[in-house]
């Protein structure tokens, strides 16, 4: 019993992790972001057209399409407001996995990210719309990235991740390694910061720059969401950037230390109304596009989140999760489902890519299927039309914080 009172106090995570910093004393990592719970979508609810409004019937069509970066030359245009959030290739995802959600991806008009790996000309191929993700690292400025990308996404952080990481010795082996440019027998640290960044100033002459390459396209920051976040908007906005991609706390990665996972950053709610106040107040509201990312899992929350400001939503558990669908008896039980489409797993061939492309195409699809009745109930026929009028707060403190109106209140 005193067992049992000490794991339920301390927590078997925690216990395993103790452990696991026992062993060696170095600095552990943890996969797929962290356990807590954080404020979400829960105690929001919409406001269905029912007597004084009607709902519309389910042969009206729904307008879901998303343009991102509208002030850019060539501005990014998708069909649905759902994308396949940045996984890396060989730091993070294997081959077929990278492939099978780019071919997922352009089967329903969306973009994909292609995470901070390096360049994989087959998910470029696969890939209708396509994100490249500069990173800090030696290979994230990819001449041929960039040149066949649709938008450019600078990437300073996100919700489960910040500053350097480092890749040991032999820790990515074959193709990608070759593709990084990196040796086998060297530690690989990245920089904390965009190279050439030295100084908040110098953001603007980097996306300067940074615009003759892109060639008209829209220029993306990714950061993590902090209790700073209007401080490190305004550099963005000074910067220039045409859309801002906002991770919230509950964001996954492919590896951070548990302190930065659990202990940085500030909930995808709160930094999506945050974010929505200062662009407006800002003027910049119509000229800058808003991304958000870290957490979402349901059409619901989806629609919420977008009526409460933002332009579209990164997805990476979801498609992560759809991935390994109808195919986990490959690996189960002697191995976990990420060695289906882990980079360093032995297991990763095994992957079916036309299922798998086929599963992630599914759940994205069904998802907007649900959005779009959603926004029918409404009574409205497009996304643009949901707004933060169609909700309510169930509790005064969500009241607060949103600016919608309180479910308690007549």
């Amino acid at each position: 019993m005193e067992l049992w009172s000490a794991v339920s106090r301390t927590g078997v995570q925690n216990i395993i992790e103790i452990s696991l910093r026992a062993e060696e004393g170095k600095l552990i990592q943890r996969a797929l972001g962290s356990p807590r719970r954080h404020p979400h979508y829960d105690t929001l609810m919409f406001v269905p057209g029912q007597m004084a409004r009607l709902p519309k019937e389910a042969s009206v069509p729904v307008n879901m399409s998303v343009t991102l970066g509208p002030r850019a030359e060539k501005p990014l245009e998708i069909k649905i407001p759902l994308m396949i959030a940045g996984m890396s290739y060989g730091v993070g995802l294997s081959e077929e996995a990278k492939r099978a959600l780019a071919r997922a991806a352009k089967q329903l008009g969306t973009a994909t990210n292609s995470g901070e790996g390096p360049f994989l000309p087959e998910e470029r191929e696969e890939a209708g719309k396509f994100i490249w993700q500069i990173s800090r690292s030696s290979w994230g400025h990819s001449p041929e990235g960039i040149a066949s990308a649709d938008m450019l996404e600078v990437q300073m952080g996100q919700g489960a991740r910040m500053g350097p990481f480092t890749v040991e010795p032999n820790a990515v082996k074959g193709r990608a390694q070759k593709l990084m440019g990196i040796s086998p027998v060297e530690t690989v640290v990245t920089p904390a910061v965009i190279p050439g960044i030295n100084t908040p100033w110098d953001w603007p002459n980097y996306v300067t720059n940074l615009r003759s390459e892109a060639a008209g396209k829209p220029i993306a920051i990714k950061i993590m969401a902090t209790g700073a976040l209007e401080r490190d908007l305004a550099v963005c906005l000074e910067a220039g950037f045409d859309v801002i991609v906002l991770d919230g706390a509950q964001g996954g990665s492919s590896g951070a230390s548990p302190m930065i996972t659990d202990d940085l950053g500030i909930p995808s709610l709160l930094a999506l109304v945050r974010a929505e106040r200062f662009l407006r107040e800002q003027g910049a509201r119509k000229e800058v596009s808003l991304v958000v990312a870290g957490g979402y899992a349901t059409p619901g929350e989806c629609l919420k989140a977008i009526a409460l400001g933002a332009d579209a939503i990164y997805l990476g558990t979801v498609p992560l999760f759809a991935l390994v669908h109808n195919q986990i008896r490959k690996v189960l039980p002697w191995e976990p489902l990420t060695q289906l489409v882990w980079y360093n797993s032995p297991y990763k061939r095994r992957l079916d890519i036309d299922l798998a492309s086929k599963s992630v195409a599914n759940v994205l699809k069904s998802m907007t299927m649900e959005m779009e009745e959603g926004v029918r109930a409404l009574g409205k026929t497009a996304l643009s039309e949901v707004g933060p009028n169609d909700l309510v707060a169930l509790d005064d403190w969500t009241a607060r914080v949103t600016g919608v109106k309180c479910a308690s209140t007549p």
